[in-house]
């Protein structure tokens, strides 16, 4: 008999909830949730294809152990005994920091990826963490570090109010937005454009959602940021600038002015391709809106300025007033954040507390550079032991990252590797042990990043639709066991993981005079905590601690894990509100305008104005069925225009001598790649576009759909050495390529 079940989809960051059909444990069908309070019924061909990815039958079910040179199949015990057994000899030899740990991008996705990483990291004490954030976001990270103090104040743009959005980078129609949680993104851009706003899109490609825009600015890729100092330097030139309600909380205005006085649209429009009368428009239209948000996303992010464009998306939201202001851009405020303390100076944000060991790259946000991984593995100097033993956790490094060659002989030369992950893919072939966790429909679901940047806020819990299969372990239960393994605490019960957990944040909270709890008995709170577990008891104690919760009985409206679960569609907890200055966490208690590290890095973006481009350069893209790697395994997700071709201008072409279908041979710093010709006018040209998550053609893998069409991987181009020098984000787009017809 069938029945359904609500889930709230995790295959990208949209959020996006589901009403499952489950035939018995098989889920048959998904459909939006019409009830939900966030996406209320949208849906995107992931999501209707939850069942497939659910069901996918190249799944691990059990763990694997390798024994002899081979992966096979263990006992759940057999294969934690062999983590404790190979991770603790090389801390104990080598070290806390020749343990790597690499996070993916659906870490992000899951309860277990929230709550237990940050567990395993401080109980190793390693400074060798290497996650997915520098392929697309760190510099979005250091930018809102440097501004405004926090790392994770992220400004995002009020999508249901503006009356002018600035796409810069951003293609939401195919991604369904990034670092702004919104469903049903290309309805809210309709729906701005049906009530008379404007829509702006700068990207080199002609995407879908440029063709959607009332202005598209086929920009030369990388000079990102050049447009935007230039619509900087025009708005304080003109006298366009008007900070309104913010002017109170800004530092550094006639520094920035200073700074961007060279930055005339005349000066680099030939950098850019852009002509200055187009840029001086961008900027006068800007800040005659009567509201207005600027939005860039990864194809700002990653390239040689990354860090300075995400700087500047910022900076045109407050020359214009519209940060913090309705209809432009506001800090969300999600009910799992810690208890808003006053506003007034705080610790500020610093970059290069330590840095990589071989190229000497400074850290940001605690983390290394991704690009590095390799050389930190393979690479013998006298500054420490190398990295010999790696816990990667839902993560594709070997197709992820640049050079994936070189990583992917030196994991085969590390003492120890341990994955987390559903598959056994290009990088888990690798592992010494590799920890299945189960389908999504057997997990629980809280998104405690992703409502950080959503739209609205609000929040929403799903316990799991069908119950844990028989020799299935739940991921929170994985990566609790994997802490204990790893740190020397093997044969604890995984119930102490998150008990220490609640011991130590009531703890803190019972002493914080900000808290609602200021005062009171950390055992006697830690007794009124509900949930049927470890993870369940954790979520109950930041709801009940955060910005909307019931404070253990203090504010007896409030939000708790009970009250959450009587509401299964979510809890609506209102529209974006101003905020400032309580978010701001500089030193000076202000928005600093022009931080030092930013200042510093401007005289290399005044050398750009004067660069030669390269004749041809690489684009990455993205595709709406099409997240990771992962799920080219999926058949419902690929096919039609979901293909691995090289799109290529048909003036280019024509120059070339390239043929529409036929093979193309692209060729970078890292390597070459052959993959199919696709002549379009989509993208402008001087342009050539691959997109990424390919390249299924390794052996030892079991991803039998991904193989049949395996496509070329793109970030094989790369040699890991472009990398933007403040956030260490790599460098994927805007890199030069040659381009030549096979045969």
């Amino acid at each position: 008999m069938s029945r359904t079940a609500l889930r709230i989809c995790p295959l990208c960051e949209a959020t996006c909830g589901l009403t499952l059909t489950i035939d018995g444990t098989r889920v048959t069908g998904a459909r939006g949730d019409r009830d939900d309070v966030f996406s209320k019924g949208f849906i995107c061909p992931k999501g209707a294809s939850f069942g497939a990815v659910d069901g996918d039958p190249d799944r691990l079910r059990t763990p694997l152990v390798r024994r002899d040179g081979e992966l096979r199949e263990a006992t759940w015990e057999e294969a934690f005994d062999a983590v404790a057994a190979g991770i603790r000899p090389v801390v104990e030899r080598c070290g806390p920091h020749s343990v790597g740990v690499v996070l993916g991008n659906p870490n992000v996705h899951t309860m277990a990826g929230a709550l237990h990483p940050p567990v395993l990291l401080a109980a190793l004490g390693t400074r060798s963490l290497f996650t997915a954030s520098t392929l697309d976001q760190m510099p979005k990270h250091v930018s809102s570090g440097l501004l405004y103090g926090d790392a994770n104040a992220i400004p995002v743009p009020d999508l249901d109010h503006t009356d002018h959005l600035l796409l810069i980078g951003a293609n939401p129609l195919e991604s369904n937005g990034s670092l702004c949680t919104a469903p049903d993104f290309p309805g809210k851009l309709k729906a701005l454009k049906a009530r008379g706003g404007t829509l702006t899109v700068v990207d080199p490609r002609r995407t879908r959602t440029a063709r959607l825009a009332d202005r598209h600015i086929a920009v030369r890729p990388g000079a990102d940021a050049l447009l935007l100092a230039a619509m900087a330097h025009v708005l304080l030139e003109e006298d366009l600038a008007d900070l309104k309600d913010l002017a109170p909380h800004v530092e550094g205005l006639p520094e920035l002015r200073e700074a961007v006085s060279d930055f005339a649209p005349e000066e680099v429009a030939a950098a850019c391709d852009v002509d200055a009368a187009v840029i001086r428009t961008l900027a006068r239209e800007l800040a005659a809106a009567p509201t207005a948000a600027v939005y860039g996303r990864i194809g700002s992010c990653t390239v040689p300025h990354g860090t300075l464009a995400s700087w500047l998306v910022d900076v045109l939201n407050i020359l214009t007033g519209n940060l913090d202001r309705p209809g432009g851009a506001l800090f969300p405020q999600a009910a799992t954040d810690r208890t808003p303390r006053p506003a007034g100076p705080g610790r500020g944000f610093a970059l290069g507390r330590w840095h990589s060991r071989v190229s000497g790259h400074p850290e940001a946000k605690g983390e290394l550079p991704i690009s590095a991984l390799a050389e930190e593995i393979d690479t013998v100097t006298d500054e420490g032991e190398p990295v010999r033993a790696l816990v990667c956790v839902a993560a594709n490094p070997v197709l992820s990252a640049p050079d994936g060659d070189r990583l992917d002989k030196a994991l085969g030369s590390l003492d120890f590797m341990v994955s987390v992950d559903p598959y056994l893919n290009e990088t888990s072939r690798h592992a010494d042990v590799v920890l299945p966790p189960p389908p999504p429909a057997q997990s629980p679901h809280h998104d405690f990043a992703f409502n950080t940047l959503a739209v609205r806020n609000q929040v929403r819990y799903t316990r799991p639709a069908v119950p844990l299969e028989p020799g299935r372990m739940a991921e929170t239960e994985i990566l609790a066991r994997l802490v204990l393994a790893a740190t020397g605490m093997h044969g604890a019960e995984p119930e102490a993981v998150d008990a220490m957990v609640i011991e130590q944040s009531l703890g803190k909270a019972a002493k914080d005079p900000h808290s609602p709890v200021h005062g009171r008995d950390p055992r006697d709170l830690a007794a009124r905590l509900t949930g049927v577990n470890g993870p369940e008891r954790r979520l109950d104690m930041m709801l009940r601690l955060g910005p909307y919760g019931d404070g253990f009985g203090a504010r007896p409206d409030g939000l708790s894990l009970e009250k959450l679960l009587a509401h299964p569609h979510g809890i609506d907890l209102g529209p974006l509100r101003p905020r400032l200055p309580q978010p701001l966490r500089t030193r000076s208690g202000r928005i600093e305008l022009l931080p030092a590290p930013i200042a510093g890095d401007l005289p290399r973006l005044r050398a750009a104005r004067r660069a030669n481009p390269a004749v041809l350069v690489l684009v990455g893209r993205r595709h709406l069925r099409s997240n990771n790697s992962w799920m080219h395994n999926v058949p419902a997700l690929t096919g039609g225009s979901n293909r691995c071709t090289v799109h290529v201008h048909p003036d280019d072409a024509g120059r070339l001598g390239i043929a529409d279908g036929a093979p193309v041979r692209v060729k970078g710093a890292g390597g070459e790649v052959t993959a199919p010709a696709e002549v379009t006018a989509d993208v402008r040209p001087g342009v050539v576009s691959l997109p990424h998550g390919w390249g299924h053609d390794r052996p030892g893998t079991r991803l039998a759909h991904a193989a049949t069409d395996p496509g070329v991987n793109v970030n094989q181009l790369l040699d890991g050495s472009l990398l933007d020098p403040l956030s260490g984000n790599a460098v994927l787009n805007g890199v030069p390529v040659e381009l030549a017809p096979v045969g």
